[in-house]
């Protein structure tokens, strides 16, 4: 009994002098830690590494309300090997890199309407896509006519930084002729026909009318890629034909609003004597979908999978859930998911699996 008691004074003592080492060598341990993350950062590609196939991601599944959560609304879009980003909302980038996608690997831009919280961090994408990847041509941004003041606006806002980047790192690293991004506006009305972006054997990108008035134009985005579908609504109430474009998708990327939740923020300002943001929070209910209305537009069209993104209010607990969805669940027999920012569904092609994943959880 001796023997044990001091066998166990030894392991107890032997255990405070390991725990005593490591905390004194705490700080080295951590710098291996993070060498080992920056490889798998710097070594991963997700295009790259996913199968043949359409993919859509959450880069951004906020709003303009402040949420430490979600970025402001971006949605990545990945046909075979190629990458689209739709919209560009503030700390959207950072949060693609986060995903593993890295911003020079960014093909496409695609710009739903000129919001601010839908553009807010394209000057950000525009400079990570030139710098990180050496580009030699600006990045193509497409979007209703408009777009080419957008553009030129940032290009102008960044002409500064340019000159810095280029005289630190030199034109090897940062091709002048890369600076910046390049219009493609496209000319759609309210309520009129589809205008086809990109028109391949194997990829077909369509803008799609949708009414966020007083917003004019606004458009979403529709996907298909070897058989596989991807819709983005952009911001919108129900419509009809945004409606008819997500007849039968796989995926169905729509905008969603609780009016129930909106309504205890409107209290509380209005309790507050808040009266612009009162007005802000009344007005808004006027021009977004609700949980409900989205879900049962999805039925009706055949939709195999709702993803809300654009989520309105911020909904800090996953409790919360439950309310943002109302009766949304009752109204549609497929899939639903709350989207979050790292969300990533994957269609492989020429079948119909649906694989979800987070690319953020459990990052480090």
């Amino acid at each position: 009994m001796k023997r044990l008691r001091t066998a166990g004074v030894i392991v107890l003592a032997l255990l405070l002098v390991a725990g005593g080492v490591a905390w004194t060598q705490r700080g080295v341990i951590a710098e291996k830690v993070m060498a080992k993350v920056f490889d798998r950062a710097m070594g991963s590609d997700l295009p790259a590494e996913l199968p043949d196939g359409l993919h859509v991601g959450l880069c951004g599944s906020g709003s303009p309300m402040p949420d430490p959560t979600r970025a402001g609304p971006c949605t990545v879009v990945i046909a075979g090997t190629r990458v689209f980003v739709v919209d560009s909302g503030t700390g959207s980038t950072k949060t693609l890199s986060l995903m593993n996608i890295p911003p020079a690997r960014v093909d496409t831009v695609l710009i739903t309407h000129f919001h601010s919280d839908h553009i807010a961090d394209l000057g950000e994408l525009m400079l990570q896509n030139w710098a990180a990847g050496a580009r030699k041509t600006p990045l193509p941004i497409y979007g209703p006519t408009g777009v080419e003041q957008v553009v030129a606006g940032i290009d102008t806002e960044y002409t500064a930084d340019r000159g810095y980047r280029i005289a630190h790192h030199g034109e090897k690293v940062v091709p002048p002729t890369g600076f910046g991004g390049q219009a493609h506006p496209f000319a759609i009305t309210k309520g009129g026909p589809n205008v086809t972006i990109i028109d391949e054997p194997d990829l077909k990108v369509i803008a799609i009318s949708v009414d966020h008035g007083p917003v004019d134009p606004a458009v979403g985005y529709l996907f298909i890629y070897k058989g596989r579908s991807v819709l983005v609504s952009g911001d919108t109430v129900p419509c009809a034909r945004l409606e008819a474009a997500a007849k039968n998708v796989d995926v169905l990327v729509h905008e969603g609003l609780q009016p129930d939740l909106v309504n205890l923020q409107h209290e509380a300002a209005v309790a507050h004597h808040r009266d612009n943001l009162a007005a802000i929070l009344h007005d808004i209910l006027s021009y977004h979908t609700t949980p409900e209305q989205a879900a049962a537009m999805a039925q009706r069209a055949g939709a195999k999978y709702l993803l809300f993104t654009h989520v309105i209010p911020p909904l800090p607990i996953r409790a919360l859930e439950g309310p943002f969805l109302g009766k949304a669940r009752s109204l549609y027999r497929g899939p639903i998911r709350v989207g979050r920012d790292g969300d990533l569904i994957s269609l492989p092609a020429g079948g119909t699996l649906v694989v979800y994943s987070n690319r953020l959880k459990d990052l480090f």
